[in-house]
């Protein structure tokens, strides 16, 4: 077994233990070391974004004092959800190894799956003009950094 992997899943294990959400761990490894560790906190902090994959990027990003993860490789115990992928992706993880797939946490009542093959008309444009504005003001910003 990987031994990322076996960290990632003791990680899901102190979670469920714990009573923090389901069996989901994950580590962020650079240069063969573990920058940062998380686990489904959902139920802790009644936070839906609070995912194992989320946890991890934030500690690692804590731990490496950067939001820029390049050259990072990430470990969790399920295939990631799509909210977790786009946070892997805004990270720069440039490598995610999983155990279980997205098929796998749906058998337990996970809903990863309706979001990866349903569409969702909920979203309307508004207030345009202003929100250009806005944007604007912020392109005009020197020396503003960007990710």
């Amino acid at each position: 077994m990987n031994k990322y992997m076996e960290i990632a899943l003791q990680e899901a294990k102190n979670g469920i233990n714990a009573g923090h959400g389901g069996p989901f761990g994950c580590v962020v490894v650079k240069n063969g070391e573990i920058v940062g560790r998380g686990h489904n906190e959902v139920i802790r902090r009644n936070d839906p974004t609070c995912h194992g994959e989320v946890m991890a990027i934030r500690d690692a990003c804590r731990n490496l004092n950067s939001f820029d993860l390049s050259g990072c490789e990430l470990y969790t115990t399920a295939e990631p959800c799509p909210m977790c992928f786009g946070a892997i992706l805004w990270a720069n993880i440039r490598k995610v190894y999983y155990g279980c797939t997205i098929s796998d946490t749906d058998k337990l009542g996970f809903r990863d799956e309706i979001f990866c093959t349903s569409s969702f008309d909920i979203k309307t444009e508004m207030d345009r003009k202003e929100c250009l504005g806005l944007f604007e003001e912020y392109k005009a910003i020197k020396d503003r950094k960007s990710y």
